[in-house]
Formats: C-alpha cells, structure tokens, sequence
C-alpha cells in the first residue's frame, strides 16, 4: 500500500509537471514577426543631437507625439542612428517601434530633474527604496498596445554610478528609476539590443501581458548594488529567450506587489516561459521568486538555462505577512556553475512597506520541480527553510547532481519543507525524501483518484 501510494505520488507530481509544461510550451515558440513598419521618421528629423552632451528629451517627445498620428495607420517606426542621444524620461505610444541602429547608444540623464517623479506603483504602495513617490524610467510605455523596442544591437546606457553613489550613501529622496519600464500594456517586445549600467532594474513589465523579451544582453558591475535584469512584475503570458544577463543582484525575478498592497491588488504573474539564457548574479540570485509576491506566481517554466558565478541559482523568497503563493514551478535542463547555493527557498526573506501588514498572511510555497540540473563547484546544495504557521511542501527534486567545492561542509539544509527526490547527488535530507511521508488524507484522495480512473 504504501509503495502504491509512493508510485501514485511521484504521478502525480511528473504528471503536473508535464501539464505545466504544455501549457507554457507555446510561449516563446510563437514569438511575434516584427514585421517593418508602414511609416518611418528618424530622430535627426526632429533637431535631435548624437553627441553624447546634448540633451535631446524634448526631440525624442516631439517625434512621439508626431508618429502617434499614424497608429491607425499601421504604426510607424522611430529611428534612432548611430550616436550618443542623452536624454531623460522619455514616454512611447501605442503602435511604435523604437529601433537602434547598431552603434547608437541612448544616454540616460545623470541630473535627477530630468527623470519625472511619479507615484508608487499601487501594488506596492510606496517607493520599493524610499518611502513616497518613485522616478519615472528612462523609457516609459503606460497602458499601451503593440510597442517594440529593437534595433541592430544598439545600446541603452543608464550611466547609473550616479545613482548607485546617491543610493550607497543614503542621498536619494525618491526610489531610483529603471531603464525600461511598460504598465498596464500588451503585446509588447524587446529585442536585440543591449542595456548597460541601469540605476535599478533594467526591464520592468508591470501590469502587463504578451511580453517577449528575447536576444538581449544586460550587463552592470557586480558591485552596483541591486542592480537586476528583467522583473516581470504581476504580469502575465511572458516570454524570456536568448539572453545573457550579467548584475549586482538578480539575473531574473518575479514579482506581484508588496504585503497588503499587493494582496489587495491582486493581479499576479503567471504564464511565464523562461530559457536558453545565461545568467550571473554576484550578490542575488540568477532566477528568483519574491520576495514581493504578494498577488501570487504560478505556471513557470524555466528551461536550458545557464547560470555562474552567482550567490544563489535558483531561490523562493517570501515572509510572514506576504500573503500569497508560489505554485506550479517547473525548473529543469540547468548546468551551474561556481554557485555558492544551488536552490534557495526562505520563509524569513524581505522587509515590509510599513506597519500595516498582516503577519497572519501566510504565503503558500508549493508544487515545486527542479530536475535535471547539473552544478560544479557548488557550496551548498540546497537551503529550504519554510515557514513553521505555512511550511513549503510538494518539492520535487529529480536527477540532479553537485560536484561540491571541497571546502563544504554542508551539502542541504531543511526546515519546515517536505517534498520528494529521486536521483540526486549529494543525497537531500530527509524532509525532502520522504517518499511514504503523505497524510492518510492525501492518499486516501490519491488511492480513490486512481480507483476512479481504473473504473473508466
């Protein structure tokens, strides 16, 4: 009875997984056709300046406002050559294309009045760094339809040492900005360029749906603090190819608000298909789940990915108060490298935006495969440490091995989590091997599910 209930057990976690994967498996498959645009203007047309000095804001708003004529037209295309184009907060429209030949690099500001103050995301309810409002992104996309920001590699530069100075030393009044950021739109892409040294995030899609992020690479020093790739952010039918993301903090991370806001606002990200990418993080983690996850994360696929020379590869973050889940992951096909812990989950992860929250908010972390993953150099293999109120459960570990550093004197540790494993090197503890260690509830439902279906 027992080993039936086992077998029935690792079914259904494989077959949950298989569904998942279906799901998603279309979402970076059907990646859209950037077909040309039928209209084309380029920013020398509108006074603008590639000197690296001029500042060309007011040029790059003119050309928007002009091509928003031509959105039941086809769209049209803005054109950006070869240059240094210094700017600051600047704010697309529906229909556009944003392109950037190869050799053209757009300047982020480093004077502060040129980035606009905006209110804090309502997910969040006050700045993610500094309580009140927040600076607008460099590139701005609000409650827009079919937006594409693409070039022949050309170069988005946030020039953030500024920032990463004003923010080391406690001097920002406001939160910092991002280099690009969509909210509420849908049907949007970024591709084929590169984006270096953001203040913060570099991509930040919020509120949004149908994104395709794919042939980019990210980079910022490894000393720039939390400086983080691409953070899909309540925000749903994602897809993440073909990247090379290299940060101070995380590669990757999903979020949905923040505490009671976040609660309260209830949109989550779901949907998402990440792979083919490598990713460095030197502080944070390569892939990471929170800890803001307050509206919940659900059906992610992550496949091919490569991650090195990072703190963490794949980590859960969440906390009393969060409310929300983290639920129906799906990790596999990963080699990493030189990481100091392979699979992070903490149930004691993040601040909080005031003293508003709930601490019985529990947040819910379960329906969790990592499989077939391969790590060398490794520190520590494994640390899950749930919540004692809300321990993370259904981790399911398969065909994994660590080639440990030699000086580890830990390969996993475990608290408050329960899962299952099969083929992995080290050997987890015990809490996530216990392969007969279901409630007689569960497997009653188990048992009676597969009398069901012998009876069909």
């Amino acid at each position: 009875m027992r080993m039936l209930v086992a077998l029935l057990l690792l079914l259904q976690l494989s077959n949950a997984a298989k569904i998942i994967g279906d799901e998603l498996s279309g979402q970076c498959n059907s990646k859209p056709i950037l077909d040309p645009r039928p209209h084309s203007v380029s920013i020398l047309e509108f006074g603008a300046v590639g000197d690296g000095k001029t500042l060309n804001t007011i040029a790059f708003q003119n050309a928007i406002f002009y091509l928003k004529s031509f959105a039941d037209k086809g769209g049209a295309q803005l054109y950006v050559p070869p240059g240094k184009w210094l700017t600051g907060s600047i704010n697309l429209t529906s229909h556009l294309t944003l392109f950037l030949e190869k050799g053209a690099t757009i300047l982020g500001s480093q004077d502060p009045s040129h980035w606009e103050l905006v209110n804090p995301l309502p997910s969040y309810g006050r700045g993610v760094e500094v309580p009140g409002k927040r600076y607008r992104s460099l590139i701005n996309g609000y409650n827009l339809h079919d937006v594409v920001i693409t070039g022949d590699d050309g170069v988005i530069d946030g020039q953030g040492l500024v920032w990463w100075d004003w923010f080391t030393s406690h001097s920002l009044n406001y939160s910092r900005p991002h280099l690009v950021e969509f909210e509420d739109s849908e049907y949007v892409v970024v591709s084929n360029l590169s984006f270096l040294n953001t203040p913060a995030y570099n991509i930040h899609p919020v509120y949004c749906s149908n994104v395709y992020v794919f042939n980019i690479s990210v980079s910022a020093p490894s000393e720039s603090p939390y400086t983080v790739g691409i953070v899909p952010d309540s925000s749903d039918h994602v897809c993440i190819e073909g990247c090379n993301i290299a940060t101070g903090y995380d590669a990757i991370v999903l979020k949905s608000g923040w505490d009671q806001y976040g609660i309260a606002y209830g949109r989550p990200s779901k949907n998402i298909h990440i792979r083919n990418v490598h990713l460095q993080s030197s502080s944070g983690s390569s892939i990471a789940f929170g800890s803001e996850m307050s509206g919940g994360i659900s059906n992610v696929l992550v496949e091919h990915v490569h991650l090195y020379n990072s703190s963490t590869g794949i980590e859960f973050r969440t906390t009393k108060g969060r409310g929300g889940y983290i639920k129906g992951i799906v990790i596999s096909d990963v080699e990493m490298e030189n990481i100091s812990t392979g699979f992070s989950a903490s149930g004691h992860f993040g601040s909080h935006p005031d003293d508003e929250f709930d601490p019985n908010a529990l947040p819910i972390v379960q329906d969790i495969t990592l499989q077939n993953v391969r790590g060398t150099n490794i520190n520590i293999a494994g640390n899950f440490t749930g919540l004692q109120e809300s321990p993370f459960t259904s981790i399911y570990l398969s065909n994994i091995t660590f080639s440990m550093n030699s000086s580890s004197s830990t390969s996993w540790i475990c608290l408050d989590v329960s899962g299952y494993s099969e083929s992995v090197i080290p050997p987890p503890c015990s809490d996530l091997d216990t392969r007969y260690s279901i409630s007689s509830l569960a497997a009653t439902s188990l048992l009676n599910s597969a009398g069901k279906a012998a009876v069909l």
